[in-house]
């Protein structure tokens, strides 16, 4: 797991301008075959905590689970480990509204036509539905931040708001709370439960 950490820092390093040779050795060295492009952290959470559910491990099947710090990365990550660059397989998750800029993303790094699946506004919005609003908030409280979230409620922008959207909205509110919760909403799916873009990420790996 250490060693597939570090080659994600390195391609992560190498995205931001600097060399990609530690990239391209760590990628023989530990058999790297497939990179899962990921627009951030707690989609990277999320598929981790699936994959520890179904006793996958994805380090060491050669899977490399990539957040690439926004959308708007894709062309370039995907240039550098598809198939101009360490030519792996590439597959991941994308939000339906940003279909269209991947497409265009992965065309212009030459890497047209990958594995991506799509979610309808983010994985948030689909694990959210996937358990119900009900479901949601008991986790939430159960995780020590229902004060947080009646504060949140409180707020006059989120009078008259669905409750999906003021939940979807409270998840991204403080620095690491999308990530905790990408985790934890994962791990209380049933296993009839798992939002399909999320299911078929996984089935593909």
């Amino acid at each position: 797991m250490a060693d597939m950490d570090a080659f994600r820092d390195a391609v992560t390093a190498w995205a931001a301008g600097a060399s990609g040779d530690p990239a391209r050795e760590l990628a023989a060295r530990l058999d790297v075959r497939t990179a899962v492009l990921l627009e951030g952290l707690s989609d990277a959470a999320a598929v981790e905590a699936l994959a520890g559910a179904r006793g996958r491990d994805l380090a060491a099947e050669g899977v490399c689970v990539l957040p690439m710090g926004g959308a708007m990365s894709v062309g370039r990550f995907a240039a550098l480990v598809g198939p101009p660059g360490l030519d792996l397989r590439l597959t991941g998750l994308c939000d339906e509204a940003e279909l269209g800029y991947y497409r265009r993303g992965l065309e212009r790094a030459g890497a047209p036509g990958q594995g991506f699946f799509v979610c309808a506004a983010d994985l948030e919005d689909e694990l959210i539905r996937a358990l119900g609003t009900t479901r949601v908030r008991e986790i939430i409280r159960a995780e020590g931040d229902d004060r947080a979230l009646h504060t949140f409620l409180r707020q006059p922008a989120q009078q008259g708001r669905a409750a999906p959207r003021q939940l979807r909205r409270f998840l991204g509110t403080k620095k690491g709370r999308k990530i905790h919760y990408g985790r934890v909403l994962v791990e209380a799916l049933g296993p009839d439960d798992v939002p399909d873009p999320l299911d078929r990420l996984l089935a593909g790996l």
